[in-house]
């Protein structure tokens, strides 16, 4: 006999139908994809920048205020992250949009899917996405060192 679960608790076959959804997606993808894939392959040199716009994508929906539309029906608070809301299916979709590696999958999916598909747009929509990836390390990148620049060293004296 199956155990009961909380009101908010999430079955093991809800996580089953999001993976069967990116399965057949996968799938759907390759299919419709083999022939132009072999005339116009990825090539390795644009792994870098296609996981730059992999991580652009699904940090937007994942964590900033932009992507709150996209977290919304499934989370509570969904501007500041939020939790996942509601049950079964709607609350493990709800954990998918908050977690930034998890909607990366899903964000590869579509940013490889879109190169394959149509690899002029594929390449541009890759490229404007990865700009906004390094822009991001960078502005990261220099808060750190602004951070670090104003702290005042052990050895000196503070006033």
């Amino acid at each position: 006999m199956r155990e009961q679960h909380s009101r908010d608790s999430v079955e093991p076959e809800d996580y089953a139908v999001i993976n069967a959804v990116y399965g057949a997606l996968l799938i759907g993808v390759v299919l419709a994809t083999r022939e132009r894939v072999k005339r116009d392959p990825i090539r390795r040199s644009e792994l870098v920048p296609m996981g730059a716009a992999t991580f652009a994508v699904s940090k937007v929906i994942a964590r900033e205020k932009i992507g709150t539309w996209v977290r919304e029906p499934f989370v509570e608070d969904a501007s500041h992250g939020g939790t996942p809301r509601g049950r079964r299916i709607q609350r493990a979709v709800g954990e998918l949009v908050t977690c930034s590696r998890c909607v990366g999958a899903w964000s590869a999916l579509g940013v490889v899917g879109l190169r394959a598909a149509s690899p002029q747009v594929g390449r541009l929509v890759t490229s404007v996405l990865a700009t906004s990836a390094v822009n991001d390390w960078a502005q990261a990148g220099f808060a750190w060192l602004r951070g670090k620049a104003n702290q005042v060293p052990d050895y000196l004296p503070r006033k």
